[in-house]
């Protein structure tokens, strides 16, 4: 384990908290994320909040096996981070900032996962 194993655990950390309370947001606050008039892609906020909720707790507790350093830990973590940005981009309309930061924490993490040097002890 190096610094960017540690590095990679604490931004999963960080995503899933993230992740947890825009799902609850969503969920609990009706009102709190609305939408442009005439954007393209309508859905329920309340089922997008559990998804995100889910992937939330998903992706922090792929933080455990990435500490252990199982390999498919680290696969499990970028496609919830894949998914996490699909997710996150379709609700930029809603809560742009929040959003967009989720989306970049992300993109952090696959980068944290994937670089060469990770693996070198």
């Amino acid at each position: 384990m190096n610094g960017y194993t540690v590095f990679a655990v604490a931004i999963m950390l960080v995503l899933g908290l993230w992740q947890v309370l825009a799902g609850l947001m969503a969920v609990v606050r009706d009102g709190l994320y609305t939408a442009t008039a005439g954007y393209t892609y309508a859905f329920s906020i309340a089922g997008w909040g559990w998804l995100v909720l889910l992937l939330g707790v998903l992706i922090g507790g792929t933080a455990i096996p990435v500490l252990q350093g199982r390999s498919w830990g680290d696969t499990v973590a970028i496609l919830l981070a894949c998914l996490s940005l699909i997710a996150n981009f379709l609700l930029i309309p809603f809560y742009p900032i929040w959003s967009l930061s989720i989306i970049s924490l992300g993109v952090t993490l696959i980068w944290a996962l994937t670089t060469p040097d990770r693996n070198v002890a």
